[in-house]
């Protein structure tokens, strides 16, 4: 099963979406089980032909329990707090962080300069008891949320441990359209995570979801 803490935003709803289309079994964890629920019931109803017993909701701790591969969706700004809360939930699982640490003042969006280098490289920190995997930072959260749509694009991954890095990257081509790059350790996931508020700003100039594609793999 995969467990999504912070998962009722855009972004964990999506890839909960895909992979539970995909077969998956999922589970969508929010810091209250009220909407942790709610956002799976939002997925059961909406996509029928997901079979009611894949997707799941509640707490984050229930997520990470439930887990056997976390993925880690929470805004920035909770981000160290939340995986010191779990770390012991967390203890020996692969833990796939998606977050981009993001800066949005007065219209204007810039990366956030992360002490630890980024946010994958902090979370290996606060949990040296998983294997941390940096991956899907740049996919767009509003094509991921309509499942008729290919994405089209390359997931970049990032780890430490090439085993989990390879699980990850398998995991990343259930989507439809998604090829997964070998990005390397997580020193790289820093920019990857950046290109994220690049993207963002692409987007705001042609009023799009862009994405990334690396050529002459």
């Amino acid at each position: 099963m995969l467990g999504f803490i912070g998962g009722t935003g855009p972004e964990g709803r999506g890839l909960a979406l895909r992979f539970a289309i995909s077969g998956l079994s999922v589970f969508i964890g929010s810091r209250q089980k009220q909407r942790g629920a709610e956002a799976a019931e939002e997925i059961r109803s909406q996509f029928t032909e997901i079979g009611s017993n894949m997707v799941a909701g509640g707490t984050n701790e229930e997520a990470a329990v439930a887990s056997d591969i976390s993925v880690i969706c929470t805004p920035y700004a909770g981000h160290k707090a939340t995986l010191e809360n779990l770390k012991h939930n967390l203890k020996g699982k692969i833990v796939v962080d998606v977050v981009a640490p993001l800066s949005f003042k007065k219209g204007s969006i810039s990366a956030i300069t992360v002490e630890e280098g980024s946010a994958a490289e902090q979370a290996q920190l606060l949990l040296p008891e998983s294997l941390v995997v940096g991956a899907f930072q740049n996919a767009s959260a509003e094509d991921l949320l309509i499942p008729s749509q290919d994405l089209e694009c390359d997931v970049i991954v990032c780890s430490n441990n090439q085993s989990a890095k390879e699980q990850v990257m398998m995991l990343g081509e259930r989507i439809p359209g998604v090829r997964s790059i070998d990005g390397g350790n997580l020193q790289n996931a820093k920019y990857v995570e950046q290109l994220t508020a690049f993207l963002i700003n692409i987007n705001k100039i042609y009023n799009t979801h862009s994405s990334i594609k690396i050529v002459g793999i």
